[in-house]
């Protein structure tokens, strides 16, 4: 009777050893999705730089949590940073990551996350960092190279691409420089050089003095329109001057070719918040304090609201950072069937992206 109870016990304790699901895996749907929507709402929490790209699932751990009816993830993501910027509220699957000819930047994110039905990011870290010149080079020895940010001709190229737009754009207003955000060169006929940055609507109208531009105030205003734009700008080799010595009068530049400047103009928050509460409002809404603020032509711009537009309220940033920082060592992933396979690599083999 005891060796049938033992045998009884054994089978039913291999029956519940079997029954037991495999903990997720880098390739299994369920942690994807926990990766992928975790990175959208990185994306959405963050107030500056470029939309991340998810590359792969490299390591994860599982713990379900019964009382609450869903599971706490934590996740190691490969990133790459977009040709989007952040301010431009566009989800990462609708972006283009950088190439090699676009002075990529890569890196990785530690993410907590709870999922039950959906998926709830708790925190997040990640460190990012350019690939590096001498390894763009190799690949692609024509292609540009990262410059410095603080370079006077970086400068240069970002206020002339401004004055063009600001020339050529039918907008009511002035816009004015906010921040660049990445500049790069490259030797074609001559150094061409290249600029992103954002900008940010000024109160001065279009019917203000050429001479008084420089002094235009940012509207400081809720209902202030930002963008973000490229520019460039190339030089032919017997346009430019000997440099001369320390101490003499003497100009790198001379006779530019016309800059080139493209820009994306995104519609403020709080005018599509305003305009989603008048659409709620009674029909004999009367607004008591109108705003003075003006809407952008459709040809002039490419419109862009935020899937988190409606969230006013949330603020942004105060679920992890990103942070530049060199690569370091890394450990083997723990979980079974991981890292996932990268979706991108730039053609770069021996860089582990």
């Amino acid at each position: 009777m005891s060796v049938y109870l033992l045998v009884l016990c054994l089978a039913l304790l291999q029956q519940e050893g079997s029954a037991r699901p495999e903990p997720p895996g880098c390739s299994s749907p369920e942690a994807v999705r926990v990766a992928e929507e975790s990175l959208e709402q990185i994306n959405q929490d963050r107030r500056d730089g470029y939309v991340l790209s998810l590359n792969r699932l490299y390591d994860l751990s599982h713990t379900p949590e019964q009382e609450k009816g869903g599971s706490l993830y934590k996740l190691t993501i490969d990133v790459m940073e977009t040709k989007c910027h952040i301010s431009s509220g566009k989800p990462w699957k609708q972006c283009e990551v950088r190439g090699i000819e676009d002075v990529p930047v890569y890196g990785e994110c530690e993410v907590s996350a709870f999922f039950d039905s959906q998926v709830k990011l708790q925190s997040y870290s990640c460190a990012l960092r350019e690939v590096p010149a001498t390894t763009v080079v190799d690949v692609c020895p024509d292609c540009p190279t990262a410059d410095n940010l603080n370079e006077p001709i970086v400068k240069e190229t970002a206020n002339l691409s401004l004055q063009r737009f600001n020339k050529e754009s039918r907008l009511a207003n002035y816009f004015t420089l906010e921040n660049i955000t990445k500049a790069s060169s490259q030797w074609v006929v001559g150094p061409s050089y290249f600029v992103e940055f954002t900008i940010v609507e000024t109160v001065c109208s279009k019917k203000t003095e050429a001479s008084e531009v420089s002094g235009c105030a940012p509207m400081d205003c809720p209902f202030a329109h930002r963008g973000f734009c490229s520019g460039s700008h190339m030089a032919h080799e017997e346009q430019f001057e000997v440099r001369l010595p320390a101490g003499k009068k003497g100009s790198s530049l001379k006779n530019q070719i016309p800059v080139e400047v493209k820009c994306e103009i995104y519609e403020p928050q709080a005018a599509t918040v305003e305009e989603q509460a008048h659409a709620k409002a009674p029909e004999d809404h009367t607004e008591l304090q109108p705003h003075n603020h003006t809407h952008l032509h459709p040809h002039e711009h490419t419109h862009s609201v935020s899937p988190s537009d409606s969230n006013v309220s949330k603020p942004r940033g105060f679920l992890g950072t990103v942070v530049e920082q060199p690569a370091s060592p890394r450990l083997s992933p723990a979980a079974a069937s991981c890292p996932g396979p990268r979706r991108h690599n730039l053609g770069i083999e021996r860089l582990k992206l």
